[in-house]
């Protein structure tokens, strides 16, 4: 065994770890001011914070979560349950808690559920409080899975993302009624007798909002509902229903703007109603949701509703923190407002009679 050169010194060649001390000394302040940078503490100058933050950079320190744990009781971890996330909604959700989390220097583990049964979320719920995560935000926009939620009580703080309808819990979420009503609304302005449309599963509670804020906008100003179609989130669903109204169209109906649950479904409608020589927004304006980045490059430009999932995980992510603290903070519903582009335009006049 090689022998030690002095009381306490490293074998030569050993590389010690480094520890917050050697932050400390790099950045010229106290052990205590290191630990309350690390642990996002509020009451540091930024000036300190940022020599702090570089000199962890310079170094490549990486704090022991494990250690730490032991001694805060916290992982600065975030579990998030997820399910169905191949529609661009849902993904993007779960970027703007990831991204918000991150900004509020925890982690996030995520677990993507193919399927939102009971038994699955609660084993997902079950593993993350295994695991000690500090709080758990579940984006649960179907009806089975706010229905598995709402029956789980764990004992960390427990956030419902994108739900719609009466939530018990604490939650957030884009106001998806507005958002349909300020599309109906939008078409009505100019001129169209009545707006046709295309809703998402009605599983979703998303889909729901939405179909409601429609149904609203046209009520309020006695507006005739025409008949509802259903999609499925897909460019193929928004296909098949273009088609159904061009056919309509060609029959002689009003069928003069149509409000479509989501993009994608926005996008197969364009298609289908350029097949049929039916020209948007000359013949039939369309109106979208969600505001894809690909919305203003479709043929023509979309007119759609914008969600803010940026905003979204903000919030979702402010309302984990409050919880943590024990505070009782309510937030609004995250906006959806309208972005008008070239697939809407004014109602065309009336086709002439047989002389």
């Amino acid at each position: 065994m090689a022998a030690r050169g002095a009381a306490g010194a490293e074998p030569q060649g050993a590389v010690r770890a480094l520890v917050m001390s050697d932050v400390a000394a790099l950045a010229g302040v106290s052990h205590q001011t290191v630990s309350r940078v690390i642990n996002g503490h509020p009451n540091v100058a930024q000036h300190t914070r940022e020599r702090v933050e570089a000199a962890i950079a310079e170094l490549g320190y990486r704090p022991n979560v494990a250690a730490r744990a032991l001694v805060t009781g916290s992982t600065r971890t975030i579990g998030l349950v997820t399910i169905k996330i191949n529609q661009y909604g849902p993904a993007q959700t779960m970027l703007g808690l990831e991204h918000a989390a991150r900004a509020a220097g925890y982690s996030v583990a995520v677990s993507i559920l193919d399927d939102a049964t009971a038994d699955a979320v609660r084993e997902a719920v079950d593993t993350f409080v295994a695991q000690r995560v500090d709080a758990i935000l579940a984006l649960g926009t179907y009806d089975d899975a706010a229905a598995a939620l709402a029956e789980l009580h764990p004992p960390v703080p427990l956030v419902a993302v994108q739900v719609g309808g009466h939530e018990d819990r604490p939650a957030v979420g884009v106001d998806q009624e507005e958002g349909a009503r300020q599309a109906t609304r939008h078409l009505l302005e100019l001129g169209h007798r009545t707006v046709h449309h295309v809703a998402g599963p009605l599983d979703s509670q998303e889909a729901r909002g939405r179909i409601d804020g429609w149904r609203s906008e046209l009520a309020r100003v006695g507006a005739p509902e025409p008949e509802l179609l259903k999609g499925d989130w897909t460019p193929s669903s928004g296909y098949a229903a273009g088609r159904r109204l061009a056919r309509r169209f060609r029959d002689g109906e009003d069928v003069t703007a149509a409000f479509l649950g989501n993009d994608q479904m926005a996008l197969g409608l364009l298609a289908a109603l350029h097949e049929e020589g039916i020209e948007v927004p000359r013949d039939v304006s369309v109106v979208g949701f969600d505001d894809l980045p690909e919305a203003p490059y479709f043929t023509p430009p979309l007119t759609t509703v914008r969600q803010d999932f940026a905003e979204l995980g903000r919030r979702g992510v402010q309302l984990v923190l409050a919880r943590l603290r024990g505070e009782d903070l309510h937030p609004e519903a995250v906006p959806a407002p309208l972005v008008v582009r070239s697939s809407t335009g004014p109602a065309r006049d009336p086709e002439p009679g047989p002389a």
